[in-house]
Parts: C-alpha cells; sequence; structure tokens
C-alpha cells in the first residue's frame, strides 16, 4: 500500500514516462487501493442461504409475504447500498421523501411505513389523535379518553389484514348495507376502512361509500396493497376521493418488502407520522423503517413509473403462454388464462384436472414442484387445481417450471 503511494506520488511528476511504463506496473497502479470498503466489495460473493441451510425456489406463484414478497429492482438495491454509509436526520428525511412521492403520485402528501399494515396501523391513529402528541401517547388504551373509538368496515371485507386496525385500540363496526352504515355513523366513528380488491363482493361500493361518508365528514382510507400494476392505480383512489390510501412497496412496486406507501390527505397524513418512529410514546413505534428502505421506496415508484408497463405486459403473457401450451396435451387437464379485475392484475394460468386421468392432487403437485430441484412455488392447491403466474420469475424460469409440470402431470396419468 504505501509502496503504490509512493510510485504514484514520484510518477506525478513524471508523465511521459507513464506511457512507456510496463503492463504490470500499469496494471497495479490501475487497481484500486484496498481498504475496508473495497475488500467487501471484491470479496467473494457469499451464498448466505446455502451457508444457512435455507432453499431457495422459482416463485411461480406471486408475491405473497411469507415467500417473501418480490424481488426488488437492481435501482432499488443500489439505491439501498449507497444510502447505507451515512447519517440523516429521520424527519428530515421522511419530510423530503414524502413530499417527492406526493409530487409523483400528484397528492397532497405521502409516508413512507414499514409495509401496508403499517400503513393501515399508522392511518387509523392518525384519525383518533389528529397531531396532539398527548393523545398519541395514549393509544392503544383509548377507553375513558374521549377519543374516537370505532371504525366501520363491511362484513364482506373482514379480512385477516384488518387486525392492523384494531391495533390501535378500536372497535371494527361490520355493517352489510348502506342503511345499516348510515345508521352506524356516530359521535365515536372515527373512519371507514375499505379493502379495494373485495369491492365487487360487498353490497356498498366506491362510489356509495364515499358519498355517505363525506356527507357525514367521515375520513375515508382504502387498502390497495396489491392493486398495482396497473400504474394508473397510483392515482386513481384518492382522486377517486379517499382520504388515505394504503400500498405495499414490496409487491408490484419491486420496492424493498419491509416497506410501504401511506398517501392523501395532508392532515391525515400528518397525524399518522405523529405515531410513527421515531417518537416513542406512540402505537407506531415498532414499525420502523429506516433510512435505506426509504429512499429505496421511493426510487421503487421512480422506477414503476418510468417502466414500459406494455413490454413487462408481454414478457408476462408470452411466458404464461409457453407454460400453458407446454401441458395443453395433457390428458384429463383444463387450462385457462385469466386476468383478475382487482389485486395482482396480472395474466394468472388456471389449471384443473379429472383426478380419474390425472391421479394426484392439488397439493400433491404443488409439493412434487416444492420438493424438486430447483424448487419451484406455485398457488392454489386442494384436490384437483393449481394457479400459476409469471411476473415473479426471472426470464427463462418459465422454461422450468413448463418442463417440471409436464413431467409430473405426465407421471400421474
Amino acid at each position: 500500500m504505501e509502496t503504490r503511494r509512493k510510485l504514484l506520488k514520484q510518477l506525478a511528476v513524471l508523465p511521459v514516462v507513464v506511457a512507456v511504463l510496463p503492463k504490470n506496473v500499469m496494471d497495479f497502479l490501475a487497481k484500486p487501493a484496498e481498504n475496508e470498503y473495497n475488500v467487501a466489495v471484491n470479496a467473494v460473493k457469499r451464498d448466505y442461504f446455502k451457508e444457512l441451510g435455507v432453499r431457495t425456489f422459482i416463485n411461480a406463484a406471486g408475491t405473497y409475504t411469507f415467500m417473501t414478497g418480490s424481488l426488488m429492482r437492481p435501482e432499488v438495491v443500489e439505491a439501498i447500498r449507497n444510502t447505507s454509509d451515512d447519517f440523516v436526520n429521520l424527519n428530515e428525511l421522511q419530510d423530503k421523501v414524502g413530499a417527492r412521492i406526493a409530487e409523483l403520485l400528484q397528492c397532497e402528501a405521502a409516508t413512507v411505513t414499514s409495509g401496508a399494515a403499517s400503513a393501515i396501523t399508522l392511518g387509523t391513529a392518525g384519525t383518533l389523535t389528529g397531531t396532539d402528541p398527548k393523545k398519541a401517547a395514549l393509544l392503544p388504551h383509548i377507553e375513558g379518553t374521549g377519543l374516537k373509538s370505532e371504525v366501520i368496515m363491511q362484513r364482506k371485507h373482514a379480512i385477516e389484514y384488518a387486525h392492523a386496525i384494531e391495533v390501535s385500540g378500536v372497535k371494527v363496526v361490520y355493517v352489510d348495507t348502506k342503511e345499516e352504515l348510515e345508521k352506524a355513523i356516530n359521535k365515536n366513528t372515527a373512519m371507514y376502512y375499505f379493502v379495494n380488491f373485495l369491492n365487487y363482493e360487498g353490497q356498498i361500493q366506491w362510489a356509495e361509500v364515499l358519498e355517505i361518508c363525506q356527507k357525514h365528514g367521515i375520513p375515508t382510507m382504502i387498502d390497495c396493497a396489491a392493486d398495482v400494476p396497473p400504474v394508473e392505480n397510483l392515482f386513481k383512489y384518492q382522486k377517486m376521493g379517499f382520504d388515505m390510501v394504503c400500498f405495499s412497496g414490496g409487491k408490484g412496486l419491486r420496492g424493498p418488502q419491509s416497506a410501504g406507501v401511506l398517501l392523501g390527505k395532508k392532515k391525515y397524513i400528518d397525524a399518522a407520522r405523529l405515531n410513527a418512529p421515531p417518537f416513542g410514546e406512540t402505537v407506531g413505534r415498532g414499525m420502523k423503517v429506516n433510512k435505506e428502505e426509504i429512499v429505496g421506496m421511493l426510487v421503487a415508484i421512480e422506477d414503476f413509473l418510468n417502466r414500459d408497463h406494455k413490454k413487462d405486459w408481454e414478457l408476462w403473457e408470452n411466458q404464461i403462454n409457453h407454460i400453458k401450451a407446454s401441458v395443453d396435451s395433457v390428458l384429463g387437464l383444463n387450462s385457462k388464462i385469466v386476468v383478475p379485475e382487482l389485486a395482482n392484475v396480472v395474466p394468472t394460468l388456471h389449471l384443473d384436472w379429472d383426478t380419474k386421468k390425472v391421479k394426484i392432487s392439488g397439493d400433491g403437485l404443488k409439493e412434487a414442484l416444492r420438493a424438486g430441484h430447483p424448487s419451484i412455488e406455485i398457488a392454489g392447491g386442494g384436490k384437483n387445481s393449481v394457479s400459476i403466474t409469471t411476473w415473479m420469475l426471472k426470464p427463462g424460469q418459465e422454461r422450468i417450471v413448463a418442463s417440471r409440470l409436464f413431467e409430473i402431470l405426465n407421471k400421474n396419468i
């Protein structure tokens, strides 16, 4: 290291000599000086999963949290790496990133959260406390405090993730009809919670919910965790009139799996922020999102807005059609490509079969794919059906999925 420095210093006054130096000397000078960072960068890449005995798999199922969501875009990984070597003020970073996201998504305000569930909890808490830190310190023990204590949602929208609402200490009031919604609204009503992908399951849909809640001055939140693509959905629901919109970062946006975004009206986002880290006496203190994830979430949104979505769609279609074509010759098998209207709006291959002709269950097929080499995960299951998506596949992996599916199904005829 010291020899190299001395040589460089001497050659600085002899520029002409450099041109005629031997190649081995030139290579030595061109090599970066070793330091704690270069050593780490140039070291042999460790296979941590292999070291730990954790098996990786090809994801033909989708963006499930237990499957670690989606893979981050290279731009996001680079942003995380480039922000890991410096300290910043967390509140200032959230302010600046939130303002930038709000500008990109054409809304009043936004904040990065530790996932969509965190966005739900923080948004709910904000409707109870406003921007009063004393009120924030009361949550979740709100009985007898005078704070509002009820959140309304449709019974058809009662999914497990709605538990994120109750973390704030509120009671969920379930309704089925417009008339029941009108009657349920009272002085204790803090918010209405709407699950977007279940819009057509419930009797009260977007416009009717907004009309009734706006008439009574009730804030509305819509859970759109898995509702990109299409890209238009990043703008659609807050422009429709919902006060708060929640998105997951680690699904279609291809950002950090442990991040999300809450966007909407500024007064509600400001109130949500008061209930989040770094503030200590809050229900959201444990919902920490680090500086790398905050910037990574911003970069994921920038990348998603700038992507060639038509090109992405064509890739997914070509991949799903390749898999379909490979299994269509299996006797007794039915295959159909569908695109869900809401949530996970990507080409999806549904397979079902006559178990008298194809003698394997849906669960059995999933397990056979999981146990093989490489391991493959698909969705669905049960007696005689599965479903497959390709939007989380790396290019070329569709051929592996197609080959393995054909092989296993034909072995069971």
